[in-house]
């Protein structure tokens, strides 16, 4: 059969659609439109807000396009010392804190999905437990002091380690997607569990290993309150904090300088909601491939 009749054949076979079927996609369509200008117009407002002039967007005349192009946001944001200090902070924080969480969670998530683990069913009740209960602020902040862990930044890295919630999404990813028959071989040539888990179940696990970077880098970059209640040196305060006493320091003034300190304020707000955001906006293209398999496979009722 040539390709002529395979194309004859298909079309004789195709489903006519009817103009309910027309009228439900331009529905759909619609309302794909409309909800897609619904998530890009706020972002796009924040770009043209951050390079228009601060008394248009004061006034509401931003709105479509940029007015009076100026760059002045960004330059008296990037001449501060204590933002690049930040950006520095908040790269180590990110960096490190999310390879000390995935490091546990990993490991964690493939002993839970091992039926031969014993006191596995207690363990898992425990960690359900701890999504629902938790001993407040107050006690882990005594914990992190009794540990010397209070005003240090080292508690920015490790504090919060394990997310009871990714655990089991990892769980879940291990339990429906490695093979029995794959274990039951790597026993029969003698591989003992911490080569099979090296070897083995580590290679096909690349995609929940990045939601998991996804998920744990996103919560270290937009951690600031964690500074302010471990009561961190100033000098090892991260990004967000930094941005967060700037604006409120830009935000108040009395007399004269008021409205010169809201034009600061304005610029500076929308600039800095650019320069926390950027980083995160070129990390996710590089995982996303395995983003929608990961959550997909690895989520959990």
């Amino acid at each position: 059969m040539d390709m002529k009749e395979v194309k004859a054949l298909a079309k004789q076979n195709k489903i006519k659609e009817s103009k309910r079927d027309y009228v439900y996609y331009v529905i759909c369509g619609i309302i794909l439109f409309l909800l897609a200008v619904i998530v890009i117009y706020p972002l796009y407002y924040i770009v043209i807000a951050s390079i228009s002039d601060a008394d248009a967007v004061m006034t509401g005349d931003v709105w479509l396009y940029p007015i009076k192009v100026t760059f002045k946001g960004y330059a008296s944001l990037f001449q501060r010392d204590d933002v690049w200090r930040g950006y520095f902070n908040t790269i180590a924080y990110t960096v490190l804190g999310t390879v000390f969480n995935v490091v546990l969670t990993i490991p964690a998530g493939w002993a839970l999905s091992r039926d031969y683990l014993p006191f596995r069913r207690l363990i898992t009740t425990m960690l359900i437990i701890t999504m629902f209960f938790g001993g407040g602020l107050v006690p882990y902040i005594i914990v992190c002091r009794a540990l010397g862990l209070y005003q240090n930044p080292l508690i920015l890295i490790i504090g919060g380690g394990v997310s009871v919630y990714n655990v089991f999404m990892c769980k879940s990813f291990f339990a429906s997607n490695v093979p029995k028959e794959i274990l039951e071989a790597a026993q029969i040539d003698g591989a003992g569990e911490i080569r099979t888990f090296f070897d083995l179940i580590l290679p096909i696990a690349t995609s929940i290993i990045s939601v998991m970077v996804l998920f744990y880098a996103v919560g270290h970059w937009n951690n600031y309150i964690d500074a302010y209640i471990f009561n961190i040196d100033k000098n090892f305060y991260p990004l967000q904090t930094v941005l967060n006493d700037l604006l409120n320091a830009t935000a108040s003034g009395e007399g004269d300088v008021v409205l010169e300190q809201m034009r600061t304020a304005t610029q500076i707000k929308f600039t800095s909601i650019i320069v926390a955001t950027v980083p995160i906006l070129v990390l996710y293209p590089m995982i996303e491939k395995h983003f929608g398999q990961g959550v997909l496979v690895g989520s959990f009722k």
